[in-house]
């Protein structure tokens, strides 16, 4: 069986995280997705609006997503690789060579991120409309 591993925060989840998380599946038999825990993104200076427990909530209910795992700190990566036998490690391409550490363990996948959608275009137009 081939296991794919993604991270992120995956806050206000839509269409392209959906289109990632299908990418990521197809590359394998099975997909782990590392959710940022709430304490990790207030180290990040990252609030998400909903919390851990509602996006893990949210991810275990996409048909793509096999397991949903806390995400605590950078360092982990690793270590995930190694404990979930992790055959390819899939990111969006703007994190692009910031992984490539992780190929003597595994592969390294970037996969192209979706035209015209992002978290922080959805926060950007709700503050224009509502504003």
């Amino acid at each position: 069986m081939k296991k794919v591993i993604t991270y992120g925060t995956f806050d206000l989840l839509h269409w392209g995280h959906i289109n990632l998380l299908k990418r990521a599946r197809e590359l394998g038999d099975y997909l782990i997705v590392a959710l940022s825990t709430d304490e990790f993104n207030r180290q990040k200076n990252k609030t998400s609006y909903y919390t851990y427990e509602q996006r893990k909530m949210m991810l275990e209910a996409i048909r793509y997503v096999d397991q949903v795992i806390p995400e605590t700190c950078w360092e982990q990566k690793i270590y995930d690789v190694q404990e979930h036998n992790i055959d390819i490690f899939v990111m969006g391409d703007d994190w692009k060579g910031r992984f490539d550490f992780l190929k003597p363990y595994c592969q390294v996948i970037y996969l192209p991120r979706t035209v015209g959608i992002s978290t922080t275009k959805i926060k950007e137009d709700l503050m224009v409309h509502n504003g």
